[in-house]
């Protein structure tokens, strides 16, 4: 695909520059915001060879394009003040549902466009550490210096990038952002960190550090995009573009300093505290309760306060019995990647998977497997933290310490095998990876069955296959009617078992007596009728197991119909069944659906809600 001609081409074809509002995109498509949508010609869109077709929904021209449209995104930078990033997010377009769910998507969308850079140079790292540890590279060399820092640089500034991506998600100014960013790791700022008698403006301040944490930055972006929203408004024209950043920054970086630093280290002192003496009255607890949730603190910055109180040990002993657990935790996470990488069938987390695998186990580098996988996926990131709360319990009860301040991974291991009992720091370890990796695998967890499954966000309908088989056209179909398409858009599939299963969340609208049919509404109004076999109605419900009746509600992978191959077959009927969008004016299937050998479950084709029907291709 010519990217630059395929942008100039849909930008021509919407209306030019200036009949474009605002654009972003998804998996598969270009979302416009158009000024007048009558200037749109879709019929040149929809004839264009790279484009799928277009949906008008929610206020917005969608031109889809499939996987390549990161790349057309970006040519519209090239050619307009429109596009540039293949990660763009606007945030009322990014996750609905409950408030964990959008929280959680909310951090997930902030972090993937730097997730393959971060995989990327941890993996980087990882191998730099397996190559000192073998004693393979000297790292007294500069050739160490030099690998070294292309493995950590990321890492370092970090920090300076995830109020970036933030920024884009909350439509903030991304310089502002990096200011205050800035000011939050600038290296003067960070050494008054645990500095006493502190103030600003005479105010009392407590200094924390900033370095690895994610929710107060994300929190003052929000605050930021806002402020800037009001801002824009109430300044004039003449001085808005300075004094906007400049009022900003002056009134988040010292609220941070002032409030949310404060704030969050007087729960992190809670925190640590509280575990510290639960650790010492009930070590086998406080280890659980440390391995368990070292991975969570983390997200929310609050792991800081456990650093004073593990210095303090270490000076006074040589040794830091409160480490220990967090090999748990933190290898527990690997464990629950390592599923995820292992279990998934979508291509992108399984490409994410092995780096992030790697880097987790070798180096002790979770951020890319938790922000990628195991948090979006909810299920595997809450194994992860049960398999380190039963590891970190074992850890604590052999009175494991580690010997030194270390990063909890794989290459440090040595670290924890010297205090206590070794068998049990192995084997609180071994314990954390299997359990998480385990229940990972053996639990599972939603799969998307594709990369896009992330387009239920613009409000398309994803119909899973109801049988395992294989897809033909519906024009391959024995019948007729069905054939030709008479009685609505869809697909046939020649079913390898019995079992007839729910295609999408929705309600039973037609349950047959005789069995050989179900008509099924989604939550978006799309009907879809399962027709089992060709003239099977003249079996009058031989062979047939109704599950369900009229009006229940079912989600997708409900069980429908268990119905006879066998004796459907020697009766003389083809098996052959329609998969059938019976309003099909209103509801069509978007680009091209599944063909050849399927699983039940296994993503069949999207139906998009417009009242434009699909061009012939």
């Amino acid at each position: 695909m010519d990217h630059k001609k395929v942008a100039s081409q849909v930008l021509a074809n919407v209306g030019g520059e200036d009949n474009i509002k605002s654009l972003m995109h998804c998996i598969t498509r270009l979302r416009f915001v158009l000024k007048d949508s009558s200037k749109a010609d879709v019929a040149k869109l929809r004839s264009m060879p790279e484009v799928i077709t277009t949906v008008e929904n929610a206020g917005q021209f969608q031109v889809v394009i499939g996987d390549e449209v990161g790349e057309v995104y970006r040519a519209f930078g090239d050619i307009s003040r429109f596009g540039g990033s293949s990660s763009a997010t606007a945030a009322e377009d990014g996750p609905k549902g409950n408030l964990f769910n959008r929280f959680v998507n909310m951090i997930s969308s902030i972090f993937s466009p730097i997730l393959w850079t971060l995989a990327g140079t941890g993996l980087l790292k990882a191998f730099l550490a397996t190559a000192v540890a073998f004693s393979w590279i000297n790292p007294e060399t500069s050739t160490y210096i030099v690998l070294n820092a292309l493995s950590d640089t990321f890492i370092y500034v970090e920090p300076l990038a995830r109020p970036t991506a933030a920024a884009r998600y909350f439509k903030a100014s991304e310089f502002t952002s990096l200011a205050i960013a800035g000011a939050m790791v600038y290296p003067s700022i960070t050494a008054l960190t645990g500095a006493p008698d502190l103030t600003f403006l005479g105010i009392p301040m407590i200094m924390v550090s900033y370095v690895s944490s994610v929710i107060p930055i994300i929190i003052i972006v929000w605050i930021q995009a806002w402020m800037e929203k009001y801002l824009y408004k109430w300044l004039g024209a003449s001085v808005r573009r300075f004094l906007t950043p400049m009022i900003v920054v002056l009134v988040l970086v010292p609220l941070t300093f002032l409030a949310i630093g404060p704030a969050s280290n007087f729960l992190a002192s809670l925190l640590g505290d509280g575990i510290g003496w639960v650790f010492s009255v009930v070590p086998w607890l406080g280890g659980a309760l440390l391995g368990g949730l070292w991975q969570f603190f983390v997200i929310f910055g609050i792991h800081w306060g456990f650093i004073p109180i593990m210095s303090v040990e270490f000076a006074d002993t040589g040794q830091i019995a409160l480490v220990a657990p967090i090999f748990a935790g933190v290898l527990g996470m690997a464990g629950a990647i390592a599923g995820v990488w292992v279990k998934t069938k979508n291509r992108k987390l399984k490409e994410l998977g092995a780096p992030a695998t790697l880097s987790a186990f070798l180096a002790g580098i979770t951020e890319p497997g938790i922000y990628g996988l195991t948090l979006p996926l909810k299920r595997p990131f809450a194994f992860a933290l049960i398999g380190g709360a039963v590891g970190g319990a074992i850890i604590a009860m052999g009175g494991v310490a580690s010997n030194s301040f270390v990063v909890p991974g794989g290459l440090s291991l040595p670290a924890i095998l010297t205090i206590g009992s070794p068998v049990m720091a192995i084997l609180g370890v071994v314990a954390a990876i299997l359990i998480a990796f385990l229940l990972t695998v053996l639990v599972g967890f939603d799969d998307p069955a594709n990369d896009d499954e992330i387009e239920a966000e613009g409000g398309d309908l994803k119909v899973v296959s109801p049988l395992d088989g294989t897809v033909i056209p519906l024009s391959d179909v024995p019948d007729a009617a069905f054939a030709a398409g008479s009685m609505g858009n869809g697909v046939g599939i020649e079913p390898r078992t019995g079992v007839l299963f729910a295609p999408f969340d929705g309600t039973v609208m037609v349950a047959f007596p005789t069995g050989h049919a179900i008509g099924l509404r989604a939550n978006d109004g799309t009907e879809v009728l399962l027709h089992i076999g060709v003239d099977t109605v003249q079996l009058k419900g031989e062979g047939f197991d109704v599950k369900v009746a009229k009006g229940q509600d079912v989600k997708a992978g409900d069980v429908l119909v268990e119905f006879d191959m066998k004796a459907i077959k020697a009766a003389g009927y083809s098996l052959v069944t329609p998969v059938i969008i019976t309003n099909s004016d209103n509801h069509v299937i978007l680009g091209e659906p599944a063909v050849g050998p399927i699983n039940h479950g296994d993503s069949l084709f999207f139906v998009g809600a417009t009242e434009l029907e699909l061009p012939a291709k």
